[in-house]
């Protein structure tokens, strides 16, 4: 049996940073997606006692006997329960650690580590000890702020829980999942992320399994229902930022500054509510008067980062291109490098776009055009 799952990544449209001090945010899916493959042998076929994960888009297998897994992870298969997602012990991830150590992985692919020992323990905690290959290809660039590692656990679960269930109906296309089943693929996608993140905030893994639209604001996620397209050219700058080191500088400026930045928070929290609400509105203001104003609060809320002092020569360079085209920019994740989000409004040219993409490529930058707000996980036998 084959099963194929999908999983969106992610953008955040307004709010970065600031959400960590109270303000409200905006994430959407964008059609740019992490796909797995989930081959379950027959019985009587051979390797039928290994569990293979294949990473295509960079070369490596790794592969491991259903023995060596069992005598690593000591856990009762047969107790098994994917209704009740649980947290990977610090035992057990200890004991996932030896198993993925073993696969010697090339130094120059050392930060694979932490998803593989998701992969192992999603694998083994939904389908238990059993035979089977994973293939995973993906669109999403690695550690660039756009959600892949949430877009991998939730195409993950998508394939493990499909395989598990007793209602498989052959498809030639993709097709979503009800409400029941996207809950519990978020929560399972979640516990995932932990491994990978520590204390994730569950924005990416929500955005990814539901698709859409989320506002988030002091733990709480509120799914938005878009009722306008958006189109953004992603802009990979492929500079490497440290995340955290991001969040403690904001966080320090704001305990030095403590009433300047808090007036930054209180216009972002503003920006990103309006945004939501323009984007949620059913009236009838035109479609590009709406794009006007949402080409003004990215404007603003890029300013507003900048006071932060999250931005970065990169992101610099990308807007100032862009705007000689007339276009808004803004960073989005946690800047100091990462992906910029360029409006496309409805009525640009796509010689204005093909132009702006072939001035930032040659920069050595990396870009992609997005439709935003789609589809979430989807399976497909």
């Amino acid at each position: 049996m084959e099963v194929k799952s999908r999983a969106p990544g992610k953008i955040i449209l307004a709010g970065e940073h600031a959400v960590v001090h109270g303000s409200t945010a905006v994430a959407a899916a964008i059609d740019l997606y992490t796909y797995v493959t989930l081959r379950l042998p027959l019985q009587s076929a051979e390797n039928n006692d290994r569990l293979t994960l294949q990473l295509k888009d960079i070369s490596l297998e790794f592969s491991w006997s259903l023995a060596r897994l069992k005598e690593a992870i000591r856990y009762d298969s047969s107790t098994l329960c994917r209704s009740t997602p649980t947290s990977c012990s610090a035992e057990t991830l200890k004991s996932i650690a030896v198993l993925v150590e073993e696969q010697n992985i090339p130094e120059a692919k050392i930060w694979l580590t932490s998803g593989i020992s998701t992969f192992l323990w999603l694998y083994t905690s939904i389908l238990g000890f059993n035979p089977a290959t994973v293939v995973i290809t993906s669109e999403l660039p690695f550690g660039s702020g756009l959600g892949s590692s949430a877009a991998f656990c939730v195409a993950l679960t998508a394939a493990l829980l499909a395989s598990s269930s007793s209602d498989k109906t052959h498809c030639d296309g993709w097709s979503s999942l009800d409400e029941t089943n996207l809950e519990l693929l978020n929560k399972w996608a979640f516990e995932g992320e932990k491994i990978l993140h520590g204390k994730p905030s569950g924005i990416d893994n929500t955005v990814s399994a539901y698709g859409s639209m989320i506002k988030f604001c002091s733990g709480e996620i509120t799914r938005l229902q878009s009722n306008m397209p958006l189109r953004m050219l992603i802009t990979n700058t492929r500079v490497g930022r440290n995340t955290k080191a991001l969040v403690s500088g904001v966080t320090e400026r704001a305990a030095r500054h403590r009433d300047a930045m808090n007036s930054v928070f209180n216009a972002v929290d503003s920006i990103s509510k309006e945004l939501a609400a323009i984007i949620q509105s059913k009236d009838e203001t035109p479609v590009t008067e709406k794009e006007e104003s949402i080409k003004e609060l990215m404007e603003m809320n890029q300013g507003l980062l900048q006071s932060m002092g999250v931005s970065h020569t990169s992101i610099d360079t990308v807007i100032r291109t862009t705007v000689k085209h007339k276009l808004a920019s803004k960073l989005t994740g946690a800047g100091g490098g990462g992906c910029v989000l360029t409006l496309l409004p409805t009525l640009v040219l796509g010689t204005v776009v093909d132009k702006v993409v072939e001035e930032l490529e040659a920069i050595g930058f990396q870009c992609f055009t997005a439709s935003i707000g789609g589809n979430g996980a989807q399976i497909c036998f």
